[in-house]
């Protein structure tokens, strides 16, 4: 139950990445091998095609796409250095 309302609050703070991704790209302390990755990721998130739920199936079928996407930004914050990271509250 606890993991449920970890990944709920990390949702819920949706607004803070979008900074924190900018500053990830823009930072010179991540390595371009995690950037690299981390593009690859985003990339390959928007070009696959298949969902485990499809997304015709209304609010059910974004389900999996917010679960995926939460997964591509949590790794992320783990590649990050520990003064991002701090930065915006995501340690």
């Amino acid at each position: 139950m606890r993991k449920i309302w970890k990944r709920i609050r990390f949702i819920y703070n949706f607004r803070s990445f979008f900074p924190f991704i900018f500053e990830f790209f823009l930072s010179k302390e991540v390595n371009r091998k995690k950037k690299l990755f981390s593009i690859a990721f985003i990339i390959g998130y928007f070009l696959l095609p298949f969902d485990a739920i499809p997304d015709f199936l209304s609010l059910i079928g974004i389900v999996d796409d917010v679960v995926i996407f939460t997964f591509i930004i949590q790794q992320m914050i783990k590649m990050a250095p520990k003064e991002l990271q701090e930065k915006y509250c995501l340690a």
